[in-house]
């Protein structure tokens, strides 16, 4: 099926960017807001989505302009850093006794996960023992799936932390919630506040402290905003720390993983890197390590045409039904599983939609839990199942991705390149090379050789600075940003999204009705009750609705596109079989609109 290619352009800004207007979206906290950069990127090839994702990603390290936004580079967050790299280096010279914890949901729970694993590995490389401890909102079964339910319990929240903290003198915690507004983070620094004789808390966010969540938390007295302005009094004297500078709203309107989920990476590997070295923490030295993530950045996006080719083919893949699977070696496969397992939350995708699978599973994943294989499918996760499960079913429709480096067994790629290769054409490969020494370019010789006949592989050099780990920390971002911008292109492809909002989420329990039911009322601008009342017709597939089906129970489960069939119906008044029909020729929400309006 073809792209729908409209005229290539984005929206230019004035010196104020429009986002940071005083009537642009006012009732919006900034990580909600969207973004005017991408009010086109449904209709977009895939060569405009690129551009516009970079130049939102570009929005990170924007200086600080004339409003009262801080920014990323700010002088005020470059010293937080600081401080806070400083209260590392205590735990550092005590580790028997003191901990750090990181803790989120979701994406933000995810990357806990990922960096304190990785921080862990460079400590005890550099000789120091391990300090470093995660806690995401739902268990170890929140790396792979959505767990909705413990993420607004705060009283959970404290639990784990204080069950992971147990027996510790000096706890240095780390909430990552990007609007300010998970429940579960803000019972954690709630404890921290109340126990300030083990606990320093720091929060990281992307919305200025006036914006926290100010709604009540069910069954607590709490609200986000209330911990945040305790944390804020607190902060004058460096008992507590606030890291809140403002991004820009996202690509994807409210899709934190992706800006807010890189701005966390890039923060708290800053924090960490300044603490691991032997010489003094400065101002010069924080900000020159963020700047070497902009150019990471940059470098990325110079791959732009060759990454637009890996989103097409993902595109193609999942509008016909097959699936785009991810096959990494060490923290790139990680963060492939990560990257995968995000799509399923925020497009209403299927969990074999994008899969990610990394050599040693488990074992190499290191997780709290271990082994969740027997929880179900979603949960299969390493090259072996690859091979079991799904090479044995994969067609030309489907899409292989490899993520590796000079630094893996380039001979066990090859290896598995081959065995993909006899089952689909469509195999293509990212391949980050350090420069340097005689070794690593053999391996890049054999590399390309091995990998001739591909499709699009991006070989990427990037201008790396640094510590040996602040390289592999920069070639991960790389990464990051590579995988955001193909599954996100390749959903927008799928219909996932109208205009810049995800419009396919799914609508499972009475939350997810509400929030949808809302989304609704803001895209057709129509009033609470007809927006309900098309939303029930999509669930149950009517075009009116009985007694029963209004006064019965929700039951939305097996129900596909409801706030896409819900919303066209809403605009064009078309019945919802013709909808369906359209929806079912062109997954592109708007072009069905269109077309549904112009046979009406």
């Amino acid at each position: 099926m073809a792209f729908v290619a409209k005229p290539d352009r984005i929206d230019t800004f004035s010196t104020i960017h429009d986002w940071e207007s005083a009537d642009y979206e006012p009732t919006l906290p900034v990580s909600e807001k969207s973004n005017p950069l991408t009010r086109h990127i449904d209709r977009a090839p895939a060569s405009s989505i690129m551009k516009m994702l970079q130049a939102c990603d570009a929005q990170m390290f924007q200086e600080k302009s004339q409003t009262q936004y801080q920014r990323l580079l700010s002088e005020e967050m470059v010293k937080t850093l600081m401080e806070v790299a400083e209260r590392v280096r205590l735990i550092l010279k005590d580790p028997q006794d003191s901990l750090v914890v990181l803790s989120g949901c979701g994406t933000s729970g995810r990357l806990a996960f990922f960096m304190a694993s990785g921080f862990n590995r460079e400590l005890q490389r550099l000789n120091y023992a391990p300090v470093c401890s995660y806690v995401i909102a739902g268990g170890d079964r929140a790396l792979f799936s959505s767990q909705e339910a413990p993420e607004d319990d705060p009283t959970l929240g404290a639990l784990c932390l204080k069950k992971v903290s147990e027996g510790k003198k000096r706890v240095l915690f780390v909430g990552v919630s990007c609007g300010l507004s998970a429940p579960f983070v803000a019972g954690q620094l709630d404890f921290c506040l109340r126990h300030p004789d083990v606990y320093t808390p720091v929060l990281v966010g992307f919305n200025p402290a006036h914006q926290a969540r100010k709604e009540p938390i069910p069954g607590c007295t709490l609200t986000f905003h209330s911990v945040v302005t305790r944390m804020e009094e607190l902060a004058k004297t460096q008992k507590a720390f606030l890291i809140n500078p403002a991004l820009g709203p996202e690509a994807i309107s409210g899709s934190s993983r992706m800006k807010g989920g890189s701005a966390t990476k890039i923060l708290l590997e800053v924090v960490f890197s300044a603490s691991f070295s032997r010489t003094p923490v400065t101002f010069n030295g924080i900000l020159q390590h963020m700047r070497s993530y902009e150019k990471a950045l940059d470098f990325t996006y110079s791959h732009s045409e060759e990454i637009a080719a890996l989103m097409e083919a993902a595109g193609r893949s999942l509008q016909c039904g097959r699936q785009v699977c991810y096959l990494g070696w060490g923290s790139l496969g990680l963060l492939g599983l990560i990257d995968a397992s995000e799509c399923k939350p925020t497009f209403g995708a299927d969990h074999e939609d994008i899969r990610g699978f990394v050599s040693g599973g488990y074992k190499e994943l290191g997780n709290n839990e271990g082994d969740l294989t027997l929880m179900g499918p979603e949960f299969s996760i390493s090259h072996d199942d690859f091979l079991d499960g799904v090479l044995p079913r994969l067609t030309d429709a489907d899409t292989v991705l490899l993520l590796y480096s000079h630094s893996d067994d380039v001979d066990e790629v090859a290896k598995l390149a081959r065995r993909v290769r006899e089952k689909t054409s469509n195999i293509h490969a990212a391949y980050h090379q350090t420069d340097g020494d005689a070794a690593a370019k053999q391996m890049a010789s054999r590399s390309i050789q091995t990998f001739a006949t591909l499709g699009s592989s991006p070989y990427l050099q990037p201008p790396l600075q640094g510590t040996f780990a602040s390289k592999i920390r920069q070639r991960e971002f790389s990464t990051k940003l590579l995988l955001n911008a193909v599954s996100t292109g390749a959903h927008i492809f799928k219909g996932k999204v109208f205009k810049n909002y995800m419009i396919d989420l799914q609508v499972t329990n009475s939350k997810l009705y509400r929030r949808a039911a809302r989304l609704l009322q803001k895209l057709s601008g129509h009033s609470e009750s007809e927006c309900e009342e098309a939303l029930l017709k999509a669930i149950y597939q009517v075009d009116k609705l009985s007694e029963d089906i209004a006064t019965c129970s929700l039951d939305a489960a097996k129900a596909k596109k409801v706030v896409p069939l819900a919303l066209v119906c809403l605009l064009t008044g078309c019945s919802m079989k013709e909808v369906e029909s359209r929806l079912e020729q062109q997954p592109i929400v708007r072009e069905a609109m269109e077309t549904c309006l112009k046979s009406s």
